[in-house]
Formats: C-alpha cells, structure tokens, sequence
C-alpha cells in the first residue's frame, strides 16, 4: 500500500497542478509563458507541479487580511439575476415597443394593401374570365 501511495501522491500533484496551470489566465502566470509552464509541469514530475505553485502563479493575499470564503460570503453581487437587473428589464421593454411598432407597421400596410384590392375587385369585376356554368 506505501508503494502505490508513492506514485498516487506526485501523480494527483502533478494532474491538480496542470489542471491549475491551464485555468489560470495568461497574464497570472509568472516568468513565463503558460505553454513553457504545462511542458515543465508534464516533463519534471514532481518538481514541476512544486515549481509551479511555488512560483509560477500571481497570488493575491485577499483584501483587509480576510479569508476568501469570509469575503464571498459577505460580498453579494447587487444583482443576482437578469429579471433583477433594471438595465436589463428596460432593455427588453425598449425592444418590446419597437417589435410593436413594426407589427403595427406591417398590419397597417396589410389593412391598405386588403383595402386597395378590395377597390380594385370592386371596379373592374373579376379580372378572370367568365365563369364556367355550374352543373
């Protein structure tokens, strides 16, 4: 059992700090590229993924000495959801009235264009032929 633990301990090391490594945004990764930091991490087995938290990433001691999970517990977005947001209710009430007036464009034109055929059924009669005797 202490054998597999020997190879279990590097290897979830270097999969966590590889894992890490890739979700980090470029511009976090210290000294160099993030490409030059996976291929470390992958070739130097358990020196790399040591490397890598030692000194390969930007970490920021959280603000006023609080702990993370301290500070996203009492930090809560103004907004939670979009239905919440009045940017965003306004947004869909502007795009609402300006589907509106195009419906009512469009029937508008519909209700003129009936009108006009209408108009002109009723002038000229049918503009077909005569109409074959029933029977």
């Amino acid at each position: 059992m202490l054998r597999a633990l020997i190879y279990l301990l590097p290897l979830a090391l270097t999969i966590y700090a590889f894992i890490d490594c890739l979700n980090t945004p470029e511009d976090e990764a210290k000294h160099l590229p993030k490409l030059a930091w996976v291929f470390i991490i992958l070739l130097f087995w358990i020196v790399g993924p040591i490397v890598w938290f030692a000194a390969g990433k930007t970490r920021v001691a959280p603000a006023g000495g609080r702990t993370p999970s301290e500070w996203h517990r009492n930090h809560r977005r103004t907004w939670v959801a979009p239905d919440d947001n009045p940017d965003f209710l306004k947004s869909l009430k502007d795009e609402n009235e300006k589907d509106e007036s195009v419906l009512k464009d469009w029937e508008a034109d519909l209700r003129r264009r009936e009108e006009e055929l209408k108009r002109r059924d009723g002038e000229g009669g049918p503009s077909e032929g005569p109409t074959p005797p029933k029977g």
